[in-house]
């Protein structure tokens, strides 16, 4: 347990009695940061703000706006898991999400950063009122002050000012008045420079995405859902594992597979991949400094990443939990339906048994099986195994029953090599993004020596 003595002079400056502000980590390095910074964060900035709670009246995502938590805006794609809101009566110009903002969280997600892309605007992307929106003035780099934020040592500086008892919470005003230190213009262009770089390649990469997706969608018509219809007992004798449920025979994913089935040669999935598994529970050993475990919603973070690091030497299943480039990732639980890519960001750290691995063999192309999982056809058709009541979940058995189509060598190709640009520019772009963090880390450590 660490400890520090504080004079009654600090605490009547600072205002603040709580011990996790006088005692905070980045109280090592305040001194350092404040001697390099001539000014604090509002200085750069035209504008710092939360919005109002306003009126949230959700709807499908063709008649609403996507609605973004703080959650939903450190993924790689906020559209997969976001509610969206009634363009008729949530929406709220206010709220709308604008390229180059820095967006912060206000409530539990304090110190998670996100830099907004431009092609945000196009979707009209709203944020909640949990967002801190942090706008830097033209004339100064944003890339480098989201960079200096998304530090341990912003993220450190957020926690610092944060208050509360039973859920913790940072205002704009507390965020306003962090120091931003100062350092060369060489240094800062260089810096700014790969934020800026890795917005634009992240662009690129959704562009591809949505076009891969789209491609799939616009060969294979979404049926509309039926709400009741009858079922043979035959029917529920013959399915697998004689499902009962509901869903199971009336849904969207159904009536989806019954079109597969009729208008287009198919393989199950369970034939186009070498394998689909996930590993068994085992004994987790956690360390300091091991290998990055990701949890089933850490495989969709725009950089996937988490504090959790299993032992190098007391995990004996390391082969069968670590990630391999190019694979299809699926949780078992929680956002079943969501789909993710193994990209350069995902190699080297381990997913945990909650995380489903599917392994494409050459029969189909892995991008297009990606993509046609990644489209709301893919995702109904993954929904429609879906069992369980209070938690609900799906087995690689039931995924090895999925009818892929086979469609035009030529078109699956082509979504193919979309998916890979994707893959490609993504881990570029959380490559430039970390090499722009660590360059600010190393400078601020080089100031301790």
């Amino acid at each position: 347990m660490k400890s520090i003595s504080v004079s009654i002079k600090t605490v009547r400056q600072s205002m603040r009695m709580d011990g996790s502000y006088h005692n905070a980590d980045i109280n090592i390095y305040d001194n350092i940061l404040q001697s390099h910074s001539t000014h604090c964060l509002d200085f750069y900035c035209s504008n710092i703000y939360t919005t109002g709670r306003g009126r949230r009246v959700y709807t499908r995502p063709e008649r609403g706006v996507p609605f973004l938590s703080n959650s939903d805006m450190m993924a790689q794609n906020p559209l997969m898991s976001c509610n969206f809101m009634s363009r008729k009566y949530g929406y709220d110009e206010s709220s709308v999400l604008k390229g180059g903002m820095i967006l912060t969280g206000r409530v539990g997600a304090i110190g998670q950063t996100a830099f907004v892309p431009k092609y945000w605007e196009r979707y009209k992307m709203m944020g909640s009122d949990n967002i801190i929106r942090i706008v830097v003035k033209e004339e100064f780099k944003n890339g480098l002050i989201y960079a200096y934020l998304a530090s341990k040592y912003g993220n450190l500086s957020f926690w610092k000012h944060a208050t509360g008892g039973v859920q913790p919470f940072i205002t704009d005003k507390m965020v306003a008045d962090l120091p931003i230190p100062n350092f060369p213009e060489s240094f800062q262009q260089e810096v700014d420079d790969l934020i800026q770089e890795s917005t634009r390649l992240r662009e690129e990469a959704a562009d591809a995405l949505q076009q891969a997706i789209q491609q799939v969608e616009d060969i294979i018509p979404y049926p509309s859902k039926k709400n009741v219809g009858c079922v043979s007992s035959r029917t529920i004798l013959s399915s697998h594992n004689r499902r009962f449920e509901a869903n199971y025979y009336i849904s969207e994913g159904h009536d989806i597979e019954k079109y597969i089935y009729k208008n287009f040669k198919w393989k199950p999935l369970g034939q186009v991949c070498e394998d689909i598994s996930r590993p068994d529970i085992f004994k987790r050993f956690y360390v300091q400094n091991g290998i990055v475990f990701l949890g089933g919603a850490d495989i969709f973070l725009a950089s996937p990443d988490s504090k959790k690091q299993l032992s190098k030497t007391k995990t004996t299943n390391i082969s069968s939990l670590a990630i391999k480039e190019n694979t299809i990732l699926i949780p078992r639980s929680g956002t079943i339906g969501n789909v993710a890519w193994a990209h350069a960001g995902h190699a080297q750290k381990l997913a945990s048994e909650h995380v489903i691995r599917l392994q494409p063999n050459d029969i189909l192309r892995g991008g297009y099986i990606y993509a046609f999982l990644s489209s709301s056809i893919g995702k109904a058709l993954i929904q429609k195994h879906i069992f369980g009541s209070v938690i609900q979940h799906i087995e690689p058995p039931h995924l090895k029953l999925i009818p892929i189509p086979v469609i035009e060598d030529s078109i699956i190709d082509n979504i193919h090599k979309l998916v890979i640009e994707y893959s490609k520019k993504v881990g570029k772009a959380i490559e430039n993004e970390r090499q722009a963090i660590s360059m600010i880390e190393q400078e601020i450590e080089s100031w301790t020596k």
